[in-house]
């Protein structure tokens, strides 16, 4: 006899894209370049030197979209605008680009499935990266003008806002480490691209705050669980500080403390000085006051945890495939005597440990140490697996079959029921990703879907694991062993 663990009432099931990954239609009716639209066409940087121009070409076809949506019992829908097609250029609002956005609203309200909006999900309009970009605050001005454009157009319809995406992808993967656009190698560039991402953040809540004390405003944080290798070794364990610092803390401390961590700010002094030094003059008196206005919700995206040691390992871990022979920095600029280990768990095809248990783990410790002291609510905002689908055709059907992901799913739902179970408030779940798509330096050699696209014929076909969350979904319950 099999058992069930339901889910709590009211937690929300949905699933996340990002605007510059699926749209397509990269420079129609007024959309300009972004930074990811001159990064793809840097040599090396994208794997197959693939772009965003049609990708899942959902800018025509996003009612189709929405009723896939429907068919899969999706209660809200994680997107993000694009800042290229509101404001080209970081310039005056194109009206063809916020009418693409109202009309892909109101197709989901018309299927009674909520709007979960994300303001900046990495697509900065390249005019304004090459007046400096995430280094210089005029961006974070320019940015919240933006936001609030949005607001005017869309705020009788959509309730929940978040400003930011990851923003350890956008300012160290991206300006120091070189593997997002725009791709730069520099220290400095990326705490200084941190900084105004987060005052950024803050502006926007606040101004977005004042003009309506009922919206739900958030902030969406990738963050991981840093695992020593041995806990008793103090080199050990000071990797493990030094990964959970520059991922975690970073974010986490100024939205929530009002402070960066020290310890990690004295560590990025001992790699460079200098980016220290210019850091600090870019953080203003009243700055972190702002970074730090209360939120309802914080995001939480997580894929895998971290197995890090003071010494390298005896055998390499398994490496994930290389997305380009570009080469890549280090997004952790305190990274001497850092090192990855492997603990045998299985891998998805990014080379990305499989381990849910870090999910409840992290969940907990956020709540406890930030969110829940702070008043503020968790959702998990992106967690999903690139795996090799199998494509058939039974009885004239297309079919994937993608077993790996099914399992992926459920162990993660599990694993978040299990931290909900603990007392920690986490009020839905969002699947990485509604569909195929382009996966930034990846381009499309990575699946992450439950709905699989053929991308010569723009063909979807709902995976074996999108069918199994729609099942999850209409039993708002997760299937469990028997009872031994």
């Amino acid at each position: 006899m099999s058992h069930t663990r339901a889910f709590p009432d009211g937690f929300l099931f949905g699933a996340a894209t990002a605007a510059y990954q699926i749209e397509g239609a990269a420079f129609e009716d007024g959309r300009t370049a972004s930074i990811w639209d001159a990064f793809c066409r840097v040599p090396d940087a994208v794997i197959n030197a693939d772009n965003g121009d049609v990708a899942c070409d959902h800018y025509h076809r996003y009612a189709d979209d929405v009723r896939l949506m429907k068919e899969l019992g999706l209660q809200t829908y994680r997107f993000s605008t694009s800042w290229s097609r509101v404001r080209p250029d970081g310039g005056a609002l194109n009206p063809k680009g916020v009418d693409f956005y109202k009309r892909l609203v109101d197709e989901l309200l018309n299927a009674g499935i909520l709007p979960w909006l994300t303001l900046y999900h990495w697509d900065l309009p390249q005019a304004l990266q090459d007046k400096g970009g995430w280094t210089v605050r005029e961006t974070s001005e320019r940015f919240t003008e933006y936001a609030l454009d949005m607001h005017d157009a869309l705020g009788d319809r959509v309730d929940v806002w978040t400003t930011l995406n990851e923003p350890w992808c956008s300012s160290f993967l991206s300006y120091t480490a070189g593997a997002h656009a725009p791709g730069h190698y520099s220290q400095a560039e990326g705490m200084l691209a941190a900084h105004h991402l987060l005052l950024g953040h803050g502006q926007t809540v606040r101004e977005l705050r004042a003009r309506d004390a009922s919206l739900n405003l958030g902030l969406t944080l990738n963050l991981t669980v840093a695992d020593a290798v041995n806990p008793a070794n103090p080199a050990d364990l000071d990797a493990a500080r030094r990964v959970d610092g520059q991922f975690n803390r970073w974010f986490l401390d100024p939205v929530f403390r009002g402070a960066y961590p020290a310890d990690i700010i004295k560590d990025f002094r001992d790699t460079d000085a200098e980016a220290v030094a210019r850091w600090q003059d870019a953080v203003q008196p009243g700055d972190l006051d702002v970074i730090s206005t209360p939120i309802d919700s914080l995001g939480v995206n997580y894929y895998h945890g971290e197995f890090v040691g003071g010494t390298p390992p005896e055998v390499e871990p398994p490496a994930g495939d290389a997305p380009t022979t570009r080469p890549i920095g280090k997004p952790f600029p305190a990274h001497e005597n850092l090192f990855w280990h492997d603990r045998s768990l299985s891998r998805t095809n990014m080379g990305w440990e499989v381990q849910p248990e870090g999910l409840t783990r992290l969940l907990e410790r956020v709540s406890e140490e930030y969110s829940a002291p702070a008043g503020t609510a968790l959702y998990v905002t992106e967690n999903g697996a690139s795996y090799d689908d199998e494509v058939v055709v039974e009885d004239g059907e297309t079919r994937v079959h993608d077993t790996e992901r099914v399992e992926f799913v459920e162990a993660h739902l599990a694993a978040v029921l299990d931290a909900v179970e603990k007392g920690v408030d986490v009020r839905g779940y969002f699947y990485w990703s509604l569909m195929d798509n382009f996966e930034w330096a990846w381009g499309y050699a990575k699946r992450f879907g439950i709905v699989a696209v053929d991308y010569q014929t723009q063909e979807r076909t709902i995976k074996d694991s999108g069918r199994q969350y729609a099942h999850i979904i209409a039993e708002r319950a997760l299937a469990t062993e028997p009872a031994v």
